[in-house]
Parts: C-alpha cells; structure tokens; sequence
C-alpha cells in the first residue's frame, strides 16, 4: 500500500511539474518559453497548453522528418541515457498519461484481462514495435525523402496523449481554433475515446499495445541500472507477483523484460522477500539450475 501511494505521489507531481504553466490553459495558448527545448522523459505532448517541455517522441519525429537528414543526437542521447538508467521506469513513475490510465481502470466497472488469452496478447504485445517502425520512423523519414519536410505521424494521427492534453483543452478554449479543427482531428478523439473505454476495463492498454515511447525504453530493460531482481532460490513459484503486475509480465521468468514498467507492485506482495527492485543487484541461481539442483536431490 505504501508502495502504491509513493508511486502515485512521484506520478502525480511528474505531471503538475511538467504542466505547470497554468495560464496556457485558462487562454487556450501553447507555452514557448525557453524550457521548451529540453525533452520531457515521459509521453507529454508539446502543444499541451500548460507543457513546460518537449515531448521525447515528438521531438524525434521531427528530427528524422527533416529534409536534410539532421538526426538530433540530443534527442537520440536523452532517449539513450534515461533508458539505460531507468529503462521503463519513466513509464511507471513518470509518464503522464499513464497515470491517467490508472486512474481511469479505478472506475468500477467489469475487468477484462487481455492477457488471458495468450496469443492475441502475443499479437498484441508487438504492437508498439509497428507503431515505433511506421509511424515514428518510416512515414517521417518517406515524407522527407522529396525535399519537404515530413510529418510527425505518430503525433499527427495517432497520440491520444496529445488529443486528451493539448487537443480538446485547446480547443475547448480557443474558438479560432475550433473552427480549424477537421476530420484529422475527429479521427484523433475517436482514439482517444476509444483507448479511455479500454483503460477502464483493461489496465494500461494504450502503454501495453500501443506506445512506441515505451517500447524504445523497453530495449534498455534488460541493461538498464534500475532493475528487478528475483532470488530464485527464494522463489517458491507461487505467482502472486505475476497476477499482481499491471502489465502482465512472468516476473521469475522475464523480471526484466521490455514490458516491465518497473513499478515495484510484485516486490510489495512477494511472500519470501525473493524479488528486489532498483539500483541494488542481487546474486540469484537461475531457475533452471534451482530444478536441476532439486531433481539430483
């Protein structure tokens, strides 16, 4: 429980810090202060009237849609950095939209475990992978190839962060704007509605399957310095960490797998103490050799 709260405190003042430019709100205007040329870690679109910072994945768009092919290492190294420390840590610590997600499965309402059936999950899992390929990459880089400027596709027609923090508050205050808003735009709410319907039954489905911010810091998870660590031979496989992850992720078999959010929950109701999450790193005996071991005996 303790766990929980410091997580929703450390989540909660991620957002307001990276939001905090209030008058961007109440005037429907896009801060551009000088803070806007630093990254953010987590999922926090630009045009958010109160964002005081640059969103990572928006900002790498933008670099490999450039015509001339000005691939910014800044934005390349930050993304670099913080995933080799934290790994996906941002995501369950820092990522505003993530936690708007938890919020949003407290509602009641029936639950739905997509992870239960394992082969859609298996389908679904690599999502991410595609949207970070197509939409992140491909279609950018495509848009520059003829000496414009690409787009940032992600940004443009998917992100439902964008929709929900910069989208619809800007234009809920801002007639001018209104008036521009087209099918693109529709098109992004009915994502976004869509996605809050899903959260409310399904814990964290747009980081699960769809968010390629999460899947670039999932390849540092099994290198990062921040990481769990299961003692095996504490491990009595008695699966509560597993049912107890909101990612669905086979903790004494895949701890540090690219899913993991780093959000500590399976440590909190570990019964033997096996299971450690941070910069510590604990000696353990692989599985494998734990049965070998108990098979001899």
């Amino acid at each position: 429980m303790l766990q929980k709260l410091k997580r929703k405190l450390v989540q909660t003042g991620a957002m307001i810090a990276g939001n905090g430019y209030l008058v961007g709100f109440l005037k429907g205007k896009i801060y551009q202060g000088p803070t806007k040329n630093v990254c953010l870690p987590g999922l926090n679109c630009y045009s958010c009237p109160g964002a005081l910072g640059a969103c990572p994945l928006g900002s790498l768009q933008s670099s490999i849609a450039d015509p001339y092919q000005r691939i910014s290492f800044y934005v390349l190294g930050f993304l670099i950095l913080l995933g080799g420390i934290f790994g996906r840590f941002i995501c369950g610590w820092l990522c505003p939209f993530g936690l708007i997600q938890e919020w949003l499965h407290k509602l009641p309402g029936r639950k739905f475990k997509v992870e239960k059936y394992k082969k859609v999950h298996a389908v679904l899992r690599r999502m991410p992978l595609v949207f970070l390929g197509v939409f992140v990459i491909l279609l950018p880089f495509l848009g520059s190839v003829g000496g414009g400027y690409g787009s940032p596709w992600f940004c443009k027609a998917v992100c439902p962060s964008g929709t929900l923090m910069a989208g619809w508050p800007l234009l809920a205050v801002n007639v001018d704007l209104r008036a521009l808003a087209g099918w693109l735009f529709g098109w992004k709410s009915l994502v976004l509605i869509i996605i809050i319907a899903a959260s409310i039954v399904t814990m964290r489905p747009f980081c699960r399957y769809v968010c390629p911010l999460g899947a670039i810091y999932g390849f540092f998870n099994k290198i990062s310095l921040y990481r769990v660590q299961v003692e095996q031979d504490k491990c009595i496989s008695c699966g509560r960490c597993t049912r107890q992850c909101p990612m669905a992720v086979p903790v004494p078999f895949s701890a540090n797998g690219s899913d993991c959010i780093r959000c500590g929950e399976c440590a909190t109701v570990c019964p033997t103490g096996a299971i450690h999450v941070g910069f510590d790193r604990k000696i353990s005996i692989k599985k494998s050799e734990k049965i070998n071991s108990n098979e001899i005996s």
